[in-house]
C-alpha cells in the first residue's frame, strides 16, 4: 500500500522552497536557450563552416539522441547523490560546452560540442524537478513545477536571440555570451542552491550494503514493476508524438492549406504558442494545487481534462477552411495541452518510490525523445506519400483522447492501490 504520498498533501513548502524555484527558473531558461539557439543561426553557421543540410540537421539529432538515451541514468545521479550538486555541475559543464561551441573550427568539432551538450544537459531537468518536489510537498507542488517550466518555455521562445546576435555580430558571439553567463551563474548557485534539510541524512551511505538500496538497475526494476508507471511512460511517449507532430508541421499546414507566405505561416504557427503555453503551465499548476486540497486525484484529472479540451480544438483547427478558426483552435490547444507539463512530476511523485523520482523522470524523458523523433519522421513519411497535413492533426487529436484515457486508468489503479477496501 502506498500512503506516504497522501501525507504530503497537507505539508507546507519548506523554507527556501520559492527561492529554489526562482533560482531554477533562470537555469531552465538557459537550458533551453543554449540548446535551441543554434537552429536560429543556420545561415551564419553554414557560411562560416560549410556543411550540407543533412549535416546541419545531424547537429540537432545527435543532441536529441544523446540527451534522450542518457536521461534515465542522468536522473539516477540526482537520486543517488546531491540533487543541487548535480544541477550546479550540469549547468557549469553545459555552459563551458556552450562557450567551447564558439571556438569550433570545423563540422566535426561542432558535432562533438552538440554531443557533449546532450550529455551535460540530460542531468538537469530530472534533478531540478525532483528538487522542486522535495521542497514543495503539499499544495504548492504543481504551481512550483509550472513556474519552473515557464522558464523553460521562455528560453524556447527567446531562441531567436541566437540568429539576431549572429546577424548583428558573429555566430560565435551568442555562444560566448551565454556560455560565460552560465559559468558565472553556476558559481553563484554553488552558494545559494541547497538540497532540502534532512536529505543528506536520508541519502544512502557509501559504506557497506547501503549502496544496494539505491542502484540504477534496482530503480529500473522497481519503477517498471508498477503498472501505473508503465502507463505513464506510454502516455508521455504518445504525447511527445502529438507535440512534435503539431509544432513540426503547423507552419506547413498554414502555408499550404491557407496559401500563406512562408513568413506569415511561421508567424501564425509560433507567435501564440509560447505565450499561451506559459499561461497554461502557470494556470494548470494553480488550478491543480487548489483542487488538490479537496481531491487528491486533481493532478491526474486536470491534465486529462485539459487534453479532452485540446483534442477537439486541434481536430477542428485541422479540419477547417477558415484561418481564424484554425488559429483559435490551436490557441486553445497551446493553453490546455500544457496542463500536463506542469503536473507530470507531481503525478510521478504519486506513483513512484520517492528514492527514484528523478530516475523515473529521466526514463519519461528518454521515451519522449525517442518516440517524438519517430513521430517527426513518420510525419515526413506520410507527407512524402502525399498524405494531407490535416490527417496528421486529426491523428494527433485522437492520440490526445487516448492519452486522456490513460490518465483515467492511472487514476483508477492508483485509487485501488491506495484504497484497497474501495
Amino acid at each position: 500500500m502506498i500512503t506516504h504520498n497522501d501525507s504530503e498533501q497537507y505539508q507546507k513548502p519548506m523554507r527556501g522552497a520559492w527561492l529554489t524555484v526562482l533560482l531554477l527558473f533562470l537555469v531552465g531558461f538557459l537550458n533551453y536557450l543554449d540548446r535551441i539557439m543554434l537552429t536560429t543561426m543556420r545561415e551564419s553557421i553554414v557560411e562560416a563552416i560549410p556543411m550540407t543540410d543533412a549535416q546541419f540537421g545531424l547537429l540537432t539529432s545527435v543532441f536529441l539522441w544523446v540527451y534522450g538515451l542518457l536521461s534515465p541514468y542522468a536522473g539516477f545521479l540526482a537520486d543517488r547523490f546531491s540533487r543541487s550538486k548535480v544541477i550546479i555541475i550540469s549547468l557549469f559543464v553545459w555552459s563551458v560546452v556552450t562557450w567551447l561551441t564558439a571556438h569550433a573550427q570545423n563540422f566535426e568539432q561542432l558535432l562533438a560540442t552538440r554531443a557533449l551538450m546532450g550529455i551535460s544537459e540530460a542531468c538537469y531537468i530530472p534533478a531540478a524537478l525532483a528538487l522542486i518536489a522535495d521542497y514543495h510537498r503539499g499544495n504548492t507542488r504543481s504551481l512550483a513545477t509550472g513556474i519552473h517550466n515557464g522558464g523553460i518555455m521562455i528560453g524556447q521562445s527567446m531562441g531567436f536571440l541566437g540568429g539576431l546576435i549572429a546577424e548583428s555580430h558573429h555566430w560565435t558571439s551568442a555562444f560566448t555570451l551565454f556560455g560565460l553567463f552560465g559559468i558565472a551563474y553556476a558559481i553563484l548557485m554553488f552558494f545559494l542552491l541547497k538540497d532540502t534539510p534532512g536529505r543528506r541524512e536520508t541519502m544512502p551511505s557509501i559504506q557497506g550494503s547501503d549502496v544496494q538500496k539505491i542502484s540504477f538497475l534496482n530503480g529500473i526494476k522497481m519503477l517498471f514493476k508498477q503498472r501505473n508507471f508503465i502507463l505513464l511512460v506510454i502516455f508521455w511517449g504518445l504525447l511527445g508524438v502529438v507535440g512534435w507532430m503539431i509544432i513540426g508541421w503547423l507552419p506547413t499546414y498554414y502555408k499550404e492549406h491557407f496559401q500563406l507566405s512562408q513568413t506569415r505561416a511561421g508567424v501564425y504557427a509560433t507567435w501564440y504558442v509560447y505565450p499561451l503555453s506559459f499561461v497554461g503551465v502557470i494556470l494548470g499548476g494553480f488550478i491543480a494545487d487548489r483542487w488538490h486540497r479537496s481531491n487528491r486525484y486533481a493532478r491526474i484529472l486536470l491534465p486529462a481534462i485539459g487534453l479532452l479540451i485540446a483534442a477537439p480544438a486541434a481536430f477542428i483547427a485541422g479540419s477547417t477552411d477558415i484561418l481564424m478558426v484554425a488559429i483559435g483552435g490551436f490557441m486553445i490547444y497551446a493553453l490546455t495541452r500544457t496542463f500536463t507539463d506542469t503536473n507530470l512530476m507531481p503525478v510521478l511523485c504519486m506513483i513512484a518510490d520517492e528514492k527514484y523520482r528523478a530516475t523515473g523522470y529521466g526514463i519519461l524523458n528518454m521515451f519522449a525523445c525517442i518516440v517524438g523523433g519517430l513521430g517527426i519522421y513518420a510525419g515526413g513519411v506520410l507527407r512524402d506519400a502525399s498524405v494531407n497535413t490535416q490527417v496528421l492533426f486529426k491523428t494527433a487529436a485522437i492520440t490526445m483522447v487516448i492519452c486522456a484515457l490513460l490518465l483515467f486508468m492511472i487514476k483508477a489503479f492508483y485509487a485501488r492501490t491506495t484504497n484497497p477496501s474501495k
